[in-house]
C-alpha cells in the first residue's frame, strides 16, 4: 500500500558526520521500502515505522527541502537513503527524488546517495551536474548469486544491475562504493561469495567497498526475519537461535578468516576499505595544488 504524506520536516542533522560517508545533513522523501529485503533493519521498534510493508511517500518533500537548504548558513554533505531506498520503485511514478537532486544541484552542495537500485541512472545528467562539486553513490550488494538475491532482497534489481550501474557512474568521474552489508550468516558468509563481490566491483570499477561481515537482529526486525528463514532457507533459523539467541551484533562465521579474505582480494585490486568521504576530497584536492606549487 502506498500512502501519501504532507510532513513536517525533512532536513536532519548528524552528530558525527563522519560516520557514513562523510554525511552531515540527512533527508528521506520515503519511508519504508517496496525492495522488501528480508534483512532490513528498518523493521525495527525503534525506527518507528509501524507498517514496512506501506510505502510513505512525503508529497512536500520538495517544498520542505528548498527551504530548508535556502536556510543553512554552513553548507555539508547531503545524504539519502538511510529510511527507505530513494529509488523505490514507485520514485518512477512520483519523481520526487530526481527533483531533490535538482535542488541539491540548484543550491551547491554536494551529496551522498544509498541505493540499491539502477533507476539511479535515470538521473545521471544531475549527478553529474552535483559531482562539479562532488557527488558519491554507493550500492548495496551482498552476494552476487542471482537466486539468493531473489529471495533474501525480492523486489530489487539484480545485483548485476547495480553493478553494471556503479560501473556507468564510476565512468564519468563519481565516487562509487559497494556497501557489502549485511553478511548473512549461513547463507552469505562463505569465501566464493566475498570474492566474487570483490572481483566484480573491481571489474567495474568501484574503488571502495564498505563491509560488514554478519547483520544486525532485534525486535521486529528478528521476528520477521526469521519467519523468513522458516519459509525460504528450512533449518537455518535453528542455526541463529542457538548460536545468537538474542544478541543484536551477529558476526558472520569465521569472521575473521573472512575478513583477512576480503582484505587481501581487495588489496590485489586497489579496493578501499575505507570510507570516502567529501572532506577527504577537499584535503586530497589542496594537497595536490600544494605539492603543484614552485618551491624556493
Amino acid at each position: 500500500m502506498i500512502k501519501e504524506l504532507c510532513a513536517k520536516s525533512i532536513l536532519g542533522t548528524l552528530k558525527r558526520p563522519s560516520d557514513w560517508f562523510g554525511v552531515k545533513y540527512i533527508f528521506n522523501i520515503y519511508r519504508g521500502c517496496e525492495h522488501q529485503c528480508i534483512y532490513c533493519d528498518s523493521r525495527s521498534e525503534c525506527y518507528g515505522i509501524e507498517s514496512f510493508n506501506d510505502l510513505v511517500v512525503k508529497t512536500n518533500s520538495i517544498e520542505l527541502l528548498s527551504k530548508a537548504l535556502a536556510s543553512k548558513r554552513k553548507k555539508g554533505m547531503l545524504g539519502t537513503g538511510s529510511m527507505g531506498d530513494p529509488y523505490t520503485i514507485s520514485e518512477k511514478k512520483f519523481g520526487l527524488t530526481r527533483k531533490a537532486l535538482e535542488l541539491i544541484a540548484d543550491f551547491n552542495y554536494p551529496v551522498h546517495v544509498t541505493t540499491k537500485s539502477n533507476l539511479i541512472l535515470r538521473d545521471i545528467d544531475i549527478l553529474e551536474e552535483i559531482n562539479k562539486i562532488y557527488t558519491s553513490v554507493s550500492m548495496t550488494i551482498t552476494t552476487t548469486n542471482e537466486e539468493l538475491a531473489r529471495k533474501v532482497e525480492p523486489y530489487a534489481p539484480f545485483p548485476m544491475d547495480r553493478l553494471k550501474a556503479l560501473g556507468v557512474l564510476s565512468e564519468i568521474g563519481i565516487c562509487t562504493s559497494i556497501t557489502m552489508m549485511p553478511i548473512l550468516p549461513f547463507i552469505e558468509d562463505n569465501e566464493e561469495n566475498i570474492n566474487d563481490i570483490v572481483n566484480k566491483a573491481s571489474f567495474y570499477g568501484v574503488k571502495h567497498i564498505v563491509p560488514w561481515l554478519g547483520m544486525s537482529l532485534r525486535d521486529r526486525q528478528r521476528a520477521y526475519y526469521y519467519s523468513k528463514l522458516d519459509e525460504l532457507f528450512p533449518g537455518i533459523k535453528q542455526k541463529y537461535e542457538k548460536r545468537f539467541k538474542n544478541m543484536y551484533r551477529c558476526s558472520a562465521s569465521n569472521s575473521k578468516k573472512l575478513w583477512s579474505i576480503l582484505s587481501e582480494a581487495c588489496d590485489k585490486h586497489n579496493i578501499s576499505l575505507k570510507m570516502p568521504t567529501y572532506e577527504e576530497k577537499i584535503t586530497s584536492t589542496q594537497l595536490s595544488l600544494f605539492d603543484g606549487q614552485p618551491r624556493t
